[in-house]
């Protein structure tokens, strides 16, 4: 990192970052109005808004009436029309600089978000205003380093030639990332080599070796995604005796590191042999209990830094026990499309998080959600909408203290009205800005780590699976799924209860070819949480008990479901339940082998899938 100007004011700066905040959420709709008009303005001439009859209008009532709200799929022949080489001005007036690879898929294959040159940088004013909240709460972060696991993964290109990857992989390869000017808040343990490594082993290994020999600067640790902090803490697991005898001789292990911009860069962190060192970490990293290990090597850390809403909540009890309890702390609300908020309260509970959107990052609208269940809770998501439904979003200062809705956003990316997916609740207010508790994403049944299979990616890979069964004249009568995160990595479960005619038992390779039918049948992005993330492990099929469907009917109606509107589940998380099925396993098959996965996309005329 380049050092401090001499007259580098940190407070001052923390103070002109807090100030915009209260600014921003204070003008909420002003801002908002700007920043639409600011949006249809400078693309009055693209083709999408002239698809609708906009004629350059700006205005709110206009651009409500004229433009639907739409899904993904309602662009996506737009988008693969930019994908293959079209350079018109379709959803923006500025050239589509890369494409952002979302975790969320159509048709099994990621979404492609168009995004601009210009769009880097509003993303890295919200990672600005992250570490001036925190230092509110934690005061001094800025006389250590922090020690964030970051990750590039796999890129490719579209048949026009732009290329298609993460929207973290695009900023780590950005010079707002590379060279970014002096910050204290952003002076991390690894050095950018051992970050923008493409081959996640050695650049895990590179990182967690620099951030142990520099283990008495760490103030806070971290990595996005809780699922992705675990992994690294089973890593430093498997791999602490090869660590330590690198901190011991002060070499590199040529059989692991073998990149020489890595090994150039770790060398000047790695300098010399630190005996002591070692002899530390090997006696806390050989104690039978790894409790407690994250404070017990990086004595100095006040908090750990990771996503724990939504799905990544299952991880929280083991992020808990390795950590001895430091506070998790979310500090931002961002997706693909967009990046939205930040949690002026990051010291709260994980599940109190609330984040505050910043208006001036995109449109937004907000679309009421009900629950059409009371004993369920299920949500009422309409994949369209009505005329009357789309006359029933509001804005951002309108939203109700304590309704759930659905996101909608308007981008300088070229999205309008678009449906991100998430569903939000009102938990508050900053000024007139409202802040939301992350509910759900809809229609997620599993998810591990940045994967989403919802219920009819499934059961079409269900009714895959079970094809292999019909020659033993065997059926699946009911099944449910469970995201299991026990293990490391955590893996799908899916429980079979069958019905058996034939008088030819099933061998075990049978069921084990269907676990990985189905892994073949899941979308592109688990099978590359699969293949090359290594993020995911083997897809478990568990055998129960013939009856023991119609005894997790007998407990749902037990707690007030409706006979006549029960079905059964196609996931479970409620333990009870969990404790039912398991109680009743009879068989439990893995699948054998991971699934076929490539980089692109199976629409693009290269062939690639």
């Amino acid at each position: 990192m380049p050092e401090a100007p001499k007259e580098y004011d940190l407070a001052g700066e923390n103070k002109r970052v807090l100030d915009f905040i209260e600014s921003v959420t204070a003008n909420a709709d002003v801002v908002q109005k700007d920043i639409l008009d600011e949006i249809l303005s400078r693309n009055v001439g693209v083709e999408y808004l002239r698809r609708h009859g906009l004629e350059g209008r700006t205005d709110r009532d206009t651009f409500k009436k004229l433009l639907p709200v739409i899904t993904y799929e309602d662009i996506q022949q737009d988008v693969l029309r930019i994908a293959n080489g079209d350079t018109s001005p379709i959803l923006t007036s500025k050239p589509i600089s890369e494409f952002l690879t979302s975790s969320g898929t159509s048709g099994g294959e990621r979404k492609l978000m168009p995004t601009i040159e210009e769009e880097l940088g509003r993303r890295c004013l919200l990672y600005s205003l992250l570490m001036p909240i925190m230092s509110q709460f934690v005061p001094d972060l800025e006389k250590g380093k922090g020690m964030y696991l970051m990750f590039i993964k796999s890129e490719s290109w579209t048949p026009g030639g732009i290329v298609a990857r993460p929207v973290l992989t695009s900023y780590y390869k950005s010079p707002y990332f590379k060279d970014r000017p002096y910050d204290p808040y952003t002076n991390y343990t690894s050095p950018n080599e051992t970050v923008l490594c493409p081959d996640s082993y050695q650049s895990m290994y590179s990182q967690l070796l620099c951030g142990l020999c520099q283990n008495k600067e760490v103030l806070r640790v971290g990595a996005v995604f809780a699922s992705a902090f675990i992994r690294a803490i089973r890593f430093l697991e498997k791999h602490w005796v090869l660590l330590c005898n690198d901190i011991r001789t002060g070499s590199l292990n040529p059989n692991i590191i073998s990149d020489q911009t890595v090994r150039d860069a770790v060398k000047k962190i790695l300098d010399k042999p630190n005996p002591y060192l070692a002899d530390f970490i090997e006696s806390e990293c050989s104690k039978s209990s790894w409790q407690g290990i994250i404070t017990r090597l990086w004595p100095n850390t006040k908090y750990v830094d990771v996503i724990v809403t939504g799905t990544m909540s299952q991880y929280i009890p083991t992020l808990d026990y390795y950590s001895n309890g430091l506070p998790l702390v979310c500090t931002m609300y961002a997706s693909s499309e967009c990046y939205f908020g930040v949690n002026l309260n990051p010291l709260c509970k994980p599940s109190e998080v609330s984040y505050t959107l910043i208006p001036s990052m995109c449109y937004y609208e907000f679309l009421p959600v009900n629950r059409s269940d009371e004993v369920t809770g299920s949500l009422h998501m309409p994949k369209s909408l009505n005329e009357k439904e789309q006359q029933e979003l509001v804005e951002l200062v309108d939203v109700k203290l304590g309704q759930e809705y659905e996101l909608v956003v308007t981008t300088f990316a070229g999205l309008y009205r678009y449906r991100v997916g998430d569903v939000l609740r009102v938990s508050g207010f900053k000024n007139k800005a409202p802040q939301f508790n992350f509910v759900c994403r809809k229609n997620v049944v599993l998810s591990i780590d940045s994967d989403k299979t919802d219920e009819t990616e499934l059961q079409n890979a269900m009714k895959n699976a079970v094809t292999h069964l019909l020659p033993f004249d065997a059926t699946v009568v009911e099944y449910t799924s469970y995201a299991d995160t026990t293990t490391i990595p955590g893996h799908y479960v899916l429980y079979w209860e069958l019905t058996l005619n034939g008088a030819t038992p099933i061998p075990p390779c049978v069921y084990e070819d269907c676990c990985l039918t189905v892994e073949e049948s899941l979308n592109s992005v688990y099978r590359q949480g699969r293949v090359s993330d290594k993020s995911i492990g083997p897809l478990e099929i568990r055998i129960v008990e013939q009856g023991t469907f119609d005894k997790l009917m007998d407990y749902a109606i037990s707690l007030g479901a409706s006979i006549n509107q029960y079905k059964a589940p196609r996931c479970v998380k409620f333990p009870p339940v969990l404790e039912l099925l398991n109680s009743r396993v009879v068989e439990r098959f893995f699948s054998p082998k991971c699934p076929k996965w490539v980089p692109g996309h199976k629409q693009w005329s290269n062939g690639q899938n």
